[in-house]
């Protein structure tokens, strides 16, 4: 089912204030070189919660930030609540999760200008034959 006009608006909203809040707080928490960006966050029919799909650079140290900003989810909501609350009644639950979207294109690009072609090597295809 598609997103109702409302969504769209109440995920814009809190992603612009999710991604300041994110970059504020590694900013201040001692984590210089790491970049938060919210790449989109849908939120559910009832408007009672909200995915937030994070993008996080570099890649290696997503898991354990994304498991930091879990535990702290609370604060997080109130801080946003506190920033919409003039737009919106209710906050809706806040539920994290890391968007390797940008990873799995690297992927696809690093296999796709590989320098082991079958086409014009024709060994590969000997090394790559189930067997």
């Amino acid at each position: 089912m598609e997103e109702t006009q409302r969504q769209k608006k109440i995920g814009t909203v809190l992603q612009k204030d999710l991604a300041d809040i994110l970059q504020t707080a590694a900013t201040q928490g001692g984590m210089r070189g790491i970049i938060i960006s919210v790449s989109k966050v849908k939120v559910t029919v009832d408007l009672g919660v909200a995915k937030v799909y994070l993008s996080i650079f570099p890649n290696n140290k997503a898991k354990e930030l994304i498991e930091g900003i879990r535990s702290n989810t609370p604060f997080i909501r109130h801080e946003m609540a506190q920033r919409t609350k003039n737009q919106l009644r209710r906050m809706p639950n806040l539920e994290f999760f890391v968007d390797d979207s940008l990873e799995h294109i690297d992927k696809i690009e690093q296999s796709l200008k590989r320098t082991d072609n079958p086409i014009t090597n024709r060994d590969l295809l000997e090394k790559r034959k189930k067997q």
